[in-house]
C-alpha cells in the first residue's frame, strides 16, 4: 500500500478563497441527503483551497480542492468536496481509498508569494494572482468535509493551525475547466495560511445515500 493510513499530517502554506454561490446552480453537485446551507437569499458559501504540503508531511504534494457549498447533515456541518486535484498519485489513492473523494492528478505552477496555476495536460483548471501578506495571527481551527465512498455517505474531521492572515486575490477559472459552470466568480474573502499545520482523520459513515456523489462537468 503506496500511501500512508489516516491520519495524515500535513505541513505546508495554503490560500482559500470564499465565494458567494447560487444554490440553485449547485444542487445537482451536492447528494440529496445533504442540505445545503443558505448564507443569503438563494445563496451558499462556496471556496476554493490551494497548498503546498512540503517537509514533515507524510505526503508531499500541491492541492486545489473545490467545495461549492457548505452543507449540514443532522446538525453536522461541513463542506462538499466536488473536485479535488493533486500532484502526487499516492495521494490520489490515498484520498480515494480512504476518505472517497474525487482526486484526480494535475500540474501545479507556484510563484510563491505571487501566483498559482493549475493544470491537467493542455487544459488549464485555474489560475490565482494573490498578495503578501502583511498582517497575520496565529490560529487553531477545526472543521469537517463531506464524501461519498460507493453507498456510503463521509464525513472527516480535519484541525489545523496556521499564521492567517488575510489577503487581496484574483481567480481565474477558464471556460474549460471541469468546474467553471459553478460560478464562483471573484472571490469576496481570501486567507492565506503560513506555517501551517493540518491533520486529517478518517472518515466515518453518517448515512447509507440513495445515490453515488457525482462530478459534474458543466
Amino acid at each position: 500500500m503506496p500511501y500512508p493510513q489516516a491520519p495524515w499530517t500535513l505541513q505546508g502554506y495554503a490560500i482559500q478563497t470564499l465565494h458567494l454561490v447560487n444554490i440553485d446552480r449547485v444542487r445537482p453537485l451536492i447528494p440529496l441527503e445533504l442540505e445545503i446551507i443558505s448564507v443569503w437569499p438563494g445563496k451558499t458559501l462556496g471556496s476554493v483551497y490551494l497548498s503546498n504540503y512540503g517537509s514533515g508531511s507524510v505526503l508531499e504534494y500541491s492541492e486545489l480542492i473545490v467545495a461549492p457549498a457548505l452543507v449540514n447533515y443532522q446538525r453536522k456541518i461541513g463542506g462538499w468536496v466536488s473536485h479535488i486535484y493533486v500532484d502526487n498519485a499516492d495521494s490520489v489513492a490515498g484520498g480515494r481509498e480512504i476518505w472517497g473523494l474525487p482526486k484526480e492528478l494535475a500540474e501545479f505552477t507556484w510563484e510563491q508569494g505571487k501566483h498559482v496555476t493549475v493544470h491537467q495536460g493542455n487544459r488549464k483548471l485555474c489560475s490565482l494572482n494573490y498578495n503578501r501578506q502583511s498582517l497575520a495571527w496565529r490560529q487553531g481551527l477545526s472543521a469537517s468535509g463531506f464524501s461519498a465512498k460507493g453507498s456510503d455517505l463521509l464525513i472527516f474531521p480535519a484541525e489545523f493551525e496556521s499564521l492567517l492572515g488575510l489577503i487581496g486575490s484574483k481567480l481565474e477559472i477558464p471556460s474549460e475547466s471541469p468546474f467553471s459552470g459553478i460560478g464562483l466568480g471573484q472571490p469576496w474573502l481570501t486567507v492565506r495560511c503560513e506555517q501551517m499545520s493540518l491533520r486529517v482523520d478518517a472518515p466515518k459513515v453518517v448515512c447509507q445515500s440513495n445515490r453515488n456523489a457525482r462530478v459534474i462537468s458543466y
